[in-house]
């Protein structure tokens, strides 16, 4: 077998480290087939993954080179080194042909845009009542040892505290937040409150700019809904009380072993919240307890 038989043997093996046995059996030195790979020009050497690497790119176009890397690699059983692929993608523009047009924004999030920083409805409140205005949003609970993660959405009034509603997915989506909302409205509705005019205020989020979401809330519930125009720092109060109840409920949640036994937890525990914790903002009062005494004054 000659030199150049051994050499198109080598090259048509994978994955690419078998290639170190195959040179070893063909008695075919490895400085050898180095020295005739890098004599070849880039884009040949490396031709049989342009058809994969377009493959990747229509299917993926969210992908950067280092998905990709992984991608060839259990896919296509092409072992890389990702600086491989990364130089590859310059040279033939799959930059490029990965570009996502981005989606139209909907019409909820045209009408915030429009209405700029007046989309926040609770900026210009001076004095707010009992469940007048809810506070929304999701966060990240890692559980099983921190080898899982979910998502916790819940709703918090910004006078009592009282968190009325809440729920846990493996995902943050609508029908999550929708689950919260439900459970938030039929907390209202037992203290006779209406709900109409009530003001749910939330991040723009996708889901709370959403069609699901607004339908139930705008819609059907007649909430009036309230937009952050810089993120976090427009809904602090979230923010306060994700950080309190990750932070005091950690090791629970972490032991946690499924996802039931996550939502099992976070239940009982929003209920010692809203029930039994006493906070300095409702006169060392459980929020519940708290809400009870603002509703029944004359």
């Amino acid at each position: 077998m000659t030199t150049a038989q051994k050499l198109a043997l080598v090259g048509s093996v994978r994955p690419v480290p078998s290639r170190t046995a195959v040179m070893a059996a063909l008695q075919l030195p490895r400085a050898t087939w180095y020295y005739q790979q890098h004599r070849r020009p880039y884009a040949e050497r490396y031709a049989a993954l342009r058809a994969p690497l377009e493959a990747i790119a229509r299917a993926h176009p969210e992908y950067g080179y280092r998905r990709v890397t992984v991608e060839l690699r259990d896919v296509y059983r092409h072992v890389l080194n990702h600086k491989v692929v990364r130089r590859l993608h310059r040279l033939w523009d799959l930059p490029l042909r990965r570009t996502v047009r981005p989606p139209r924004p909907s019409g909820i999030r045209q009408a915030i845009t429009v209405a700029g920083h007046r989309a926040n409805l609770v900026a210009g409140l001076t004095a707010i009542g009992p469940f007048e205005v809810l506070y929304a949003d999701f966060t990240e609970l890692r559980y099983a040892g921190g080898g899982k993660k979910a998502h916790l959405i819940a709703l918090v009034d910004h006078t009592t505290k009282v968190a009325p509603g809440w729920a846990v997915g493996e995902r943050p989506i609508t029908a999550v937040a929708v689950q919260a909302w439900r459970r938030a409205r039929r907390t209202l509705r037992r203290r006779g409150l209406d709900l109409r005019g009530r003001i749910v205020h939330q991040d723009q989020d996708p889901i709370f700019t959403g069609y699901g979401w607004t339908a139930q809330l705008l819609i059907r519930d007649a909430v009036r809904l309230s937009y952050t125009q810089r993120g976090p720092q427009d809904n602090p109060e979230m923010e306060a009380f994700f950080s309190r109840f990750k932070t005091e409920n950690r090791s629970l949640l972490l032991d946690a072993p499924t996802l039931e036994a996550l939502r099992a937890v976070v239940d009982k525990r929003m209920e010692y919240y809203n029930r039994e914790r006493r906070h300095s903002q409702t006169r060392y009062l459980p929020p519940v307890r708290y809400a009870d005494e603002l509703q029944t004054r004359p």
